[in-house]
């Protein structure tokens, strides 16, 4: 397995994590055995990096992690590393209420967190909405507090803007900032990204194949469930989903010259992208994280590279990345 490391601060990674969250929720219903089969074939693959919410599927995710981790060969185990997300306030029903970055939220959230993972330490703890009601500084400053008495090992972020970093920096050493970054979400390449590299700070992109959009398996018929997140999503909709679907098409015909698919070749185009990156790969399934292991064998030259900035240029995709209720929760699209 490559290795990567989480900007100056962070830790030493594998190039690839695996994000998790579909496994527990908003992508219709999931299949646990399978899961835990996915994160243990992960684990022996190498990849080291697991990606959670507190939120997911309300301690859902944490507690599914703690058991494929438990059941994992200890090799592995020690291995692993946790990075969670925390701050994010829920309905019985399953609706978000805001986010909470309080200090004595923070270190009550990370205390329930050790106990659904089962550990004495998260290794990457950041929230996961910057909470408009608390300075970025007063949050940050708690998760200081938490790295000093061994909770956590290191601070991260998550959709964060550059002027936001920038406080958060100043506070305690960020490792990483978690947020959206693919073939067709770009927005970070303005100014967040040389910030972050301007201040010594990874990036582990999530949504690098746009939650199935770019994977080449998601068709222009297929029903989603009801309680698929993605039927409320714009770029999952009428014009645009025929749109977003074209530029797919385009990039298959790249892919299929390459000898390679669809999402590994989109997978591929975030690894190039830098070493201060790792892309977050929401793998549900051992076929598709084997697949998703395949990028790390394809080369894009910089022909490659040319071709697909013209099949698919910055800012050619169709309809925002959230619906405008959750956008408005976004610091880094202010």
């Amino acid at each position: 397995m490559q290795t990567r490391t989480l900007g100056t601060s962070g830790p030493q990674t594998s190039a690839l994590g695996l994000g998790c969250m579909g496994m527990s929720a908003l992508y219709g219903d999931s299949d646990r055995a399978e899961s835990i089969a996915t994160i243990h074939a992960a684990l022996e693959a190498g990849i080291t990096l697991l990606d959670t919410g507190d939120f997911y599927g309300m301690g859902h995710n944490e507690l599914l992690i703690n058991e494929a981790l438990r059941t994992a060969p200890a090799a592995a185990r020690e291995r692993a590393l946790t990075s969670v997300k925390f701050g994010a306030l829920r309905t019985v029903e399953g609706g978000f209420n805001g986010y909470d970055g309080r200090p004595n939220a923070v270190k009550n959230f990370v205390a329930y967190s050790l106990q659904r993972l089962g550990t004495d330490h998260i290794d990457i703890y950041r929230i996961a909405r910057i909470d408009p009601d608390v300075p970025v500084e007063e949050t940050v400053g708690a998760l200081a507090e938490l790295v000093e008495a061994g909770h956590v090992r290191h601070i991260g972020l998550s959709e964060v803007g550059a002027e936001t970093l920038r406080r958060a920096a100043a506070v305690a050493p960020i490792s990483d900032l978690q947020i959206e970054y693919s073939l067709i979400s770009r927005g970070i390449e303005e100014a967040i990204l040389p910030t972050a590299r301007e201040l010594g700070i990874g990036i582990t992109a999530y949504g690098v194949l746009s939650r199935g959009l770019i994977s080449g398996h998601f068709s222009r018929d297929r029903k989603l469930a009801p309680n698929d997140f993605r039927g409320m999503s714009p770029r999952f909709q009428g014009e645009n989903l025929d749109r977003n679907l074209d530029l797919v098409d385009a990039l298959r015909k790249i892919a299929e010259q390459k000898g390679v698919s669809v999402a590994q070749t989109a997978i591929a185009w975030v690894l190039s992208r830098g070493e201060d990156i790792v892309p977050l790969v929401g793998a549900r399934r051992r076929d598709r994280l084997a697949e998703a292991l395949g990028s790390l064998d394809v080369t894009l030259d910089a022909d490659d590279l040319t071709a697909i900035e013209h099949a698919i240029p910055a800012g050619a995709a169709a309809g925002d990345r959230y619906p405008a209720g959750q956008m408005a929760h976004l610091d880094s699209e202010r």
